[in-house]
């Protein structure tokens, strides 16, 4: 059973910040190459969560794994990504669809920190 990852953030309306989700993707892509791997923005680009739950299903996922590529626990992260991802997913009644925590605190972030930091 093909498993997806949507990775989902906020969406802007500057390009190259929506561009940068789709290195992530890559890096994911490379890392799990048996996952199918797909990004969506939540508003203000596309593709949106509706157009990158459909193109999981195009490449065979039975399973979507969302996550909201996100900091916090806000409300974009904890209401508004699910309840878009349980949306568009009605669409696709055979297909699970779960929805995880945003990064929120992790020891491997304040690496990233302390590395962009320079110490």
């Amino acid at each position: 059973m093909p498993i997806a990852l949507l990775i989902v953030d906020h969406g802007s309306r500057r390009e190259e910040a929506n561009q940068m989700l789709y290195g992530v993707a890559d890096i994911l892509r490379q890392e799990r190459p048996e996952i199918i791997v797909h990004v969506a923005h939540m508003e203000l680009a596309e593709p949106t969560i509706s157009q990158g739950i459909e193109a999981c299903v195009r490449e065979g996922a039975s399973e979507i794994i969302v996550h909201p590529y996100m900091l916090s626990p806000g409300r974009h992260a904890t209401e508004d990504i699910p309840r878009m991802a349980t949306e568009a997913g009605a669409a696709y009644p055979d297909v699970s669809i779960r929805v995880t925590e945003p990064l929120g605190l992790h020891e491997k972030l304040c690496e990233v920190i302390l590395q962009r930091a320079g110490l």
